[in-house]
């Protein structure tokens, strides 16, 4: 069993503390995403988990075994970096085998090992190149490779796709996902790019300033942010923020006519929460543009500064006096740059947050229940 259990886990370099107090524990046969923006954390933590970081404080155990103070070549992982880190004078095949040899492993098993993986990795008909002769994605099979003969029990890639384009991304997420589905190695996966992290992890661990904001499964995270940094932080165009004030029975901004009638259960939450002044997030998708010809209640008029068309949708970026907002529309829809459109919210799918502390308010009510 390869599980990962990180407890009280603190990072210092000098004075200043990078990790403050982390705690989680990853299943065997987990894939978790650690995301974030930059200096959150996250390449730290899985620089922690390999033993090419010392540990502050706090007990790192892997399989169930006190490793906080092993060296990494004591704790049964591979991992694979961000620059592949093959050796360019070494043949494909040279570079795949080489902790083999380290190990002193049989030649016959050692081959017998080397033709299984750079078959399941499509690179058997590179194995006498060198690097210099491979693409970029090639390049990132051969690493992924020197890190699969080992047979790890734990799987740790720090940002292993940012060198290749977009169409190569893409591609290598599935390979991964489905690399990962056949063999089921505990893997570690560190990125920057939400989009990754949505598509290839069973759960996505978002982190701010060494703090873990949320560790859910992807859905999850981008349908129950925890936060409103969170909401911001998970969906490609980001969530909208709104200002709002809440009067008891409605959202309504001051100095406008824009008044938005909540349902019942909207209104009990927000009376609970004792706050007036409410921030109202909103998915592009959930921001809906109406019909020229409707002009009813419940809505907001934005101006469209913007029409992104991308063939299978179309974004527009919006303006009302303070409020910024990018709407998400079918690529058929009638919407023109310089028009003033009034649009609906999904209010039932709308999230509430803490003016302060960026709460998500929405989910008050099922937390306090159990």
């Amino acid at each position: 069993m390869a599980q990962v259990s990180l407890t009280n886990i603190v990072k210092r370099y000098g004075a200043h503390v990078v990790v403050p107090n982390l705690d989680l524990e990853i299943a065997d046969g987990e894939f978790v995403v650690l995301v974030g923006p930059s200096g959150c954390g996250k390449t730290t933590t899985l620089q922690m988990i390999a033993g090419l970081e010392s540990i502050s404080g706090g007990t790192l155990r892997i399989g169930g075994r006190d490793v906080t103070h092993l060296p990494a070549k004591d704790r049964d992982i591979a991992m694979v970096f961000q620059s592949y880190a093959l050796f360019p004078h070494m043949t494909v095949r040279d570079n795949v085998n080489f902790g083999l040899r380290i190990r002193r492993t049989p030649a016959q098993k050692m081959e017998h090992i080397v033709a299984d993986v750079a078959e399941r990795l499509q690179i058997a008909a590179y194995l006498d190149r060198l690097p210099r002769a491979l693409s970029g994605g090639q390049r990132q099979r051969v690493a992924l490779a020197r890190a699969l003969v080992r047979r790890p029990g734990v799987f740790l890639m720090d940002e292993p796709l940012s060198n290749l384009d977009a169409k190569l991304r893409v591609e290598a997420r599935s390979f991964l996902s489905k690399m990962h589905h056949e063999l089921g190695i505990t893997t570690v996966y560190v990125t920057h790019d939400q989009s990754e992290a949505m598509t290839m992890g069973t759960r996505i661990v978002v982190m701010k300033d060494g703090i873990i904001q949320q560790a859910a499964p992807p859905l999850e995270v981008y349908r129950r942010p925890a936060n409103k940094f969170v909401a911001g932080f998970i969906g490609s165009p980001s969530m909208n923020f709104l200002e709002f004030v809440f009067d008891g029975a409605a959202l309504v901004r001051a100095n406008t006519a824009v008044r938005l009638e909540l349902p019942e259960a909207q209104r009990c939450m927000l009376r609970a929460a004792g706050q007036s002044r409410i921030t109202l997030g909103v998915r592009p998708e959930h921001l809906i543009l109406q019909p020229r010809e409707v002009s009813e209640s419940g809505t907001i008029g934005f101006q469209i500064d913007v029409c992104q068309h991308l063939g299978n949708e179309t974004l527009l970026d919006l303006a009302e006096g303070a409020f910024r907002a990018i709407a998400r529309v079918h690529p058929e829809e009638d919407a023109s740059e310089g028009e003033r459109r009034q649009f609906r919210i999904d209010m039932e799918r709308a999230h509430f947050f803490h003016v302060d502390t960026g709460e998500n308010l929405s989910l008050a009510p099922q937390r306090n229940g159990g």
